[in-house]
């Protein structure tokens, strides 16, 4: 029996777990968190978990030397610490996770060994990658270029349980929802290099309605012109990349930004309230707060941003729990404690891709790649089936010898994308695709 080794037990694991039980593989879970490993296990005679932390390296040798392959769902920065006890042991590794620069430089090294470092096999980034990629080839195939391309994805509550004026609740890595939002973005528009600053990330945003939801905003997803070369599109003349929310997240999390509720700094805390903590980032007296703050950032003082400010408790006289401690710490605990989906929620995953090709002759079409799919903290979240599935589904054909590479790797070439989208297909995840629709169709930002 084939031995998996799955490092993390966070909110994305347990659809792996169940697939490669379920498909008569041995799974062991080494996890800081050993009781959620359990859960995810549920007694199963094939599944084991165990306590295990990043700072234990001859322990993870030791594990990895014992199973067939293994799967890092670590915080990102420990991804290299697990791709060199591969390479050590001669292990094929799989991640969801970008591919940082210490991951791409052991790509010598892995091909050397003859290992397989396989990345960004999630959703955003993964299905996006794969399923763009059998546009691209497509069209390329029929001698055609791509002179336009948008990639959006969003991971929401469902519309009827969004809940608060962010619309917004969390189905995956909390932490990493919010400091995403101090990412710096940078895309092509029309042929023109377009840089935004993290201070205005959510100002940069445009409307865009899709079908069976309905109206929702994107804003920019980090650098997306670097995907030009990832995806071998340098005739490109827009590349964009962007994330979906329902209106409410981008004004509030700009209001944030605007008052440095996102920042690091270790400030003494000791006593205040949250409207004392607000107060101190706004330099604005206690006394009629909400009025003032929206003076000072010249704004409606019935905005959304302070509707959500006022949900949050940021206008209320309950205490902070902390003493010395940094504002994106108090800000983005208060979120998670408020904004959780409950195992009575729908959360979805929305994904769209939009291209614009042009052929030999003067003919051109666009092409639209679209999927919308539900799920529930009570069974297995949307964005927990669309991140883990591709990878439990990539787990499977490495095992089976289905994927033969070495080095580091995208899922952005045939001998990957091919299979595993098929796959994929099995299990009701699948994007549809629409051919030969006219220009109008493109998204005007």
């Amino acid at each position: 029996m084939k031995k998996v080794l799955i490092l993390g037990a966070g909110m994305v694991v347990k659809p792996m777990v169940e697939f490669l039980l379920n498909n008569k593989y041995a799974v062991k879970v080494a996890t800081t968190t050993k009781e959620k490993a359990d859960r995810m296990i549920k007694g199963h005679p094939n599944g084991s978990s165990m306590r295990w932390s990043t700072d234990e390296t001859e322990t993870l040798d030791k594990l990895t030397g014992q199973h067939d392959i293994v799967v890092s769902f670590l915080p990102y920065r420990y991804h290299a610490l697990a791709a060199k006890a591969c390479i050590k042991s001669g292990k094929p590794l799989v991640t969801t996770s970008y591919v940082q620069p210490e991951m791409q430089a052991l790509d010598t090294a892995a091909k050397r060994a003859g290992v397989l470092l396989l990345n960004e096999i999630g959703l955003d980034p993964g299905i996006d990658h794969m399923t763009a990629m059998k546009v691209i080839d497509h069209i390329h195939s029929g001698g055609g270029k791509v002179e336009k391309f948008w990639s959006l994805c969003g991971a929401l509550p469902a519309p009827e349980d969004t809940g608060n004026p962010m619309k917004y609740k969390f189905s995956w890595s909390p932490k990493g929802v919010v400091l995403a939002s101090r990412n710096s973005a940078l895309y092509l528009k029309n042929g023109g290099r377009v840089a935004i600053e993290p201070v205005n990330l959510f100002k940069d945003r445009f409307s865009y309605s899709f079908p069976g939801v309905g109206e929702m905003e994107v804003y920019p997803n980090r650098d997306s012109i670097s995907y030009m070369d990832i995806y071998g599109i340098p005739e490109v003349s827009t590349m964009y990349r962007g994330t979906f929310r329902f209106r409410g997240w981008c004004e509030t999390l700009d209001v944030m930004k605007a008052l440095n509720m996102l920042d690091d700094t270790i400030i003494d805390y000791t006593g205040k309230d949250y409207a004392g903590f607000l107060s101190e980032r706004s330099g604005l007296g206690v006394s009629n707060l909400r009025e003032n703050l929206a003076l000072k950032l010249g704004i409606p003082v019935s905005s959304v941003a302070l509707d959500s400010l006022e949900w949050l408790g940021f206008f209320g006289n309950e205490k902070l729990e902390c003493t010395k401690t940094s504002p994106f710490e108090i800000t983005s605990g208060r979120m998670i404690s408020k904004m959780m989906m409950t195992e009575k929620d729908r959360d979805m995953v929305v994904m769209q891709h939009i291209f614009l090709a042009s052929y030999p002759g003067g003919k051109k079409e666009v092409i639209k790649s679209s999927m919308l799919d539900y799920g529930s903290p009570a069974t297995n979240t949307a964005v927990a089936r669309t991140v883990a599935l591709p990878a439990s589904v990539a787990v499977k054909m490495i095992l089976e010898k289905q994927i033969n590479l070495t080095g580091v790797y995208r899922p952005v070439v045939p001998e990957i994308y091919n299979p595993v989208i098929d796959e994929l297909r099995k299990l009701g995840i699948e994007m549809k695709e629409e051919y030969g629709l006219p220009e109008s169709e493109i998204i005007n930002m």
